[in-house]
Parts: structure tokens; C-alpha cells; sequence
């Protein structure tokens, strides 16, 4: 803003007062009387500053609190789990915070972001900042995507609807889990034009693999996320030691139960007459069991609590889950059936990068899958400039496992990722407040974010390279 402002002086002794009465001061030459001057004209030169997601966080918090409000869930990522994990149940919060084996990939994740170090550039005008990225013809307001987290109705019974209301009024796009507790037409209908993915396991039925492609095509993906590193389920003693996996009750498996080509292999199975093997004496367990598969299935819960449809979904389901004989083979058929582009997920190998490009994939998430399938795997962050490098700007890198923060988005950006998928702190956040509580965590990663390019001399994502870092141990 540029303002013109005529000053004119005269010749006065006396002192200059400020209005508030606190400072006085005397201005007078050694003669006594104040300096003249003559008519003059300056121009000063103001600039507004648009406070960015950051400060408009800061701005809100602070405000409620006058009025004695506080955030509806903890901003610090370790005190949102613990405060999750109270209000669970153990097997939701071991479901959702367990890992494979010792637990040693999950750790190293973390620990690979103690690594580097930022290092702050001073005397740059940061007072107007851009933290956008364009993905696949979007314009995101940030590098951050909401990742596919399964089976959410254990920490919410909204699960995957309250998500993407959140996700679609914050403009981030959401990844539908291939196990979501919702299906992904509803998800869509309740997001509008927001955008979003699709996360695909890949079945043994490729007929069922065609199916869920193409609803993801119909609702408006923008994408296909298939991941690869689930080809069998990983060794989760958290999970082991309480007999626990939701999938086995139904929960978990809405992108199923509302596929045609899934509902007819389940009435297939239902109808086929074979031996039965004996069944276990029922215990109270067994009938709770019974009365969630007949929750999960689509129709009249009392008309489920009869049939043997959803005892057979489940069945069908369990022996379906994954492939673990895909090869690279597979991918020019899976490209053949969808328009949308195919991002691999599972990446931790540079090699696999290379191959994934030559292949015609269109980019590649580098993931341990949040330390849950290969215990003492690389972490994802020390995988991540291997892989960038590999890749070389031919197609988009994101990241995905580990990430808590702003901070830690920051970091991954510098290090050569196009965006980051956040996991655990939205579901710990839609576990204590529901779609308000993953608003309120997509908007402390993105305010965090935005502070910190801002007070590391930075106005733009494509400003940061790994020279802003610095490796310290």
C-alpha cells in the first residue's frame, strides 16, 4: 500500500507529548527552539500482511481462549495419541497404533526425522506465503493428503464419512481405504467436488480388482493409490495377543459388501452345499461376533441375524483379502482398465522406483506402511532421496508413514517428496471429536506448516530443497 503524506513544520520550543501520557520527550537544537523545516512530501510504503494458515490457527485458538476455550483435541502429537488411547477401547487403539513384529520400523520412522535438522534464513520477506502444490491437475492448498486408514468405525462410528466431511471443508484430499468402514460412493456424495483417491488391495478376484476400479473412476477419484507391500498381512503381535482382526467380524469391509461382484461370489458360497465342519460349542463372544457380520451387511438387520450372508461375506472375504503372487506382469493390465493414474505404494527400493516409471506408472509412495508389515524395514524418510533420486522429476514422490506434524511435512518436502499422506493423528483426533476433531488436526499440520516455511525464510514449497537441511547425526 503506497500513501502520500504532506509533513509541514514550525518554528515551536516546547516538548512533544505522546497521547498515553507515558513518554515525554523534548526535541530542541542548541539554541532552544526545534529545527524548521520546510514543506515537504514522503511517501511511505506499508505492506499488509495476509496471515496464512498459520497465524489464522494461532489467531483462533487464542481468541476461544479468552473465553476460556481450549482446542477440542490436543495439538501435540504425542499427547493426541495418549489422550486416544483412554478414550478407546484396547483392541481399537492396538488395531490402530500396533505395528509388525518389535515394533523396530514404526520407531525408526520417527527417529529417521531426528536425522536432519532445519536451518532458519533471516531478513526475508516471508509476509506473504503460497504452501499450494499442483497433483494430477489439482490445485492442493498444501503437500498433504489424508491416508488410507482401514476399519475406522473402531475408533468412530462415523469413521470414513466424518473424514471426508472434514477432509472436503480443509480442500485436502482424502485416499478411500480399500477397508473402509463406509463405501466410497457415500464418502464421495458427502465430499462434493472435493478432491479424492482410492486405495487398492489387490484381490485374487480380478474381476472384483475391474469392479473397484471403476467405482473409484465413478466417484470421482483422481486418482489410484495400489498398494503393494500388504500382499499377505504383516506379523502384529498387538493384534495377535487379543485374537483381534476386524475384517474376521465384518468390520472393515464396506467397499465389499456394497461391490456387485463381491455380493454375488458371497450368494456363490452361501448357496454351494458342501460339509460342514464342526463348529465350537457358541459363547457369548461368538454371538456378539455374529450380531457385528450382521450389522455389516447390507439389508434388515433381523433378516441378516437369519441368513447366511454375512457369516459367507466375511468367508469370502478372509479368502479373497490380497494376492501375494502380483508381479510387475500385472500392472499393464491393471492400466488397461482405468484411465485414472496409478501411484505404487510400498516403495522403498530405488530400483523398484526405476521400474515402476518404466512401467508406465504415473508415481510412487514410499511407505513401510506405517511400520504395521516388515519389522526392522528401512524407514520411509531414509528410503525417501534414494528413491527421489531414482526418479529424477519424472513423476511425483510422496511419502507417506511417519509423519505427524507441519514440521515433519517440511522436512519430507525438503527432502525431495511432492506431498505427504498423514495417517494416525487424524484417526486419533476423529476418535476423541469426530469430523471436528480431523478438521482440527488437518488444520494444526497445515498452520504448522505454513510457520514454519515462513520462519525458515521461505514463501513457497518449491523453494525447499534438501540444502534447507542439515544431517546431524
Amino acid at each position: 500500500m503506497m500513501t502520500e503524506v504532506t509533513l509541514r513544520c514550525q518554528p515551536v520550543t516546547g516538548v512533544a507529548r505522546v497521547s498515553c501520557g507515558v513518554l515525554r520527550k523534548t526535541f530542541r537544537n542548541r539554541q532552544g527552539r526545534r529545527p524548521q523545516c520546510t514543506e515537504r512530501t514522503v511517501t511511505t510504503v506499508s505492506r499488509v500482511d495476509q496471515p496464512g494458515a498459520g497465524r489464522r490457527r494461532q489467531n483462533e485458538v487464542y481468541r476461544a481462549g479468552v473465553y476460556g476455550h481450549s482446542p477440542r483435541v490436543p495439538v501435540a502429537a504425542r499427547a493426541l495419541q495418549a489422550r486416544a488411547k483412554r478414550a478407546l477401547n484396547a483392541r481399537a487403539y492396538a488395531y490402530v497404533a500396533g505395528g509388525a513384529g518389535d515394533e523396530v520400523t514404526q520407531r525408526a520412522n520417527r527417529a529417521a526425522f531426528d536425522k536432519w535438522a532445519v536451518v532458519p534464513r533471516v531478513l526475508r520477506d516471508v509476509s506473504s506465503r503460497d504452501t499450494s502444490i499442483e497433483l494430477f491437475g489439482r490445485r492442493l492448498p498444501a503437500p498433504l493428503l489424508l491416508g488410507p486408514v482401514g476399519a475406522l468405525e473402531l475408533v468412530h462410528d462415523e469413521a470414513d464419512l466424518a473424514v471426508a466431511r472434514a477432509a472436503a471443508s480443509a480442500g485436502v484430499p482424502m485416499v478411500f481405504s480399500n477397508q473402509a468402514s463406509v463405501s466410497m460412493e457415500d464418502c464421495a456424495a458427502a465430499m462434493g467436488e472435493a478432491p479424492r483417491w482410492f486405495q487398492l488391495y489387490w484381490s485374487t478376484s480380478d474381476e472384483l480388482v475391474e469392479s473397484l476400479v471403476g467405482r473409484a473412476d465413478a466417484a470421482g477419484c483422481d486418482a489410484l493409490v495400489v498398494t503393494l507391500d500388504t500382499t499377505m498381512l504383516g506379523w502384529r503381535p498387538r493384534d495377535l495377543d487379543l485374537g483381534h482382526l476386524p475384517f474376521a467380524l465384518g468390520k472393515g469391509i464396506a467397499q465389499y459388501t456394497s461391490d456387485p461382484v463381491f455380493r454375488r461370489l458371497v450368494e456363490q458360497r452361501a448357496a454351494a452345499v458342501g460339509p460342514r465342519e464342526p463348529q465350537p460349542r457358541p459363547t457369548p463372544a461368538a454371538v456378539r461376533a455374529l450380531v457385528t457380520m450382521a450389522r455389516a451387511w447390507p439389508g434388515p438387520f433381523r433378516e441378516n441375524l437369519r441368513s447366511p450372508l454375512p457369516r459367507a461375506a466375511v468367508e469370502t472375504f478372509l479368502g479373497i483379502y490380497s494376492r501375494p503372487s502380483i508381479t510387475w506382469a500385472d500392472l499393464a493390465w491393471l492400466r488397461s482398465r482405468t484411465r485414472l493414474p496409478i501411484l505404487l505404494k510400498g516403495v522403498l527400493h530405488p530400483d523398484d522406483a526405476r521400474r515402476a516409471l518404466d512401467e508406465g506408472v504415473d508415481g510412487v509412495v514410499v511407505s513401510t506402511h506405517g511400520g504395521r508389515q516388515v519389522d526392522r524395514s528401512i524407514a520411509a524418510l531414509d528410503a525417501l532421496p534414494e528413491i527421489v533420486g531414482a526418479v529424477a522429476g519424472r513423476a511425483p514422490v510422496l511419502l507417506d508413514s511417519g509423519i505427524r506434524s507441519g514440521a515433519d511435512v517440511f522436512t519430507a518436502v525438503a527432502l525431495g517428496a511432492t506431498a505427504v499422506l498423514l495417517g494416525r493423528p487424524f484417526a486419533w483426533g476423529l476418535a476423541l471429536a469426530g469430523e471436528k476433531g480431523v478438521r482440527q488436526v488437518i488444520d494444526d499440520v497445515l498452520g504448522e506448516f505454513d510457520l514454519t516455511l515462513g520462519l525458515t525464510g521461505h514463501t513457497a514449497v518449491d523453494q525447499l530443497s534438501p540444502d534447507v537441511l542439515r544431517r546431524v547425526t
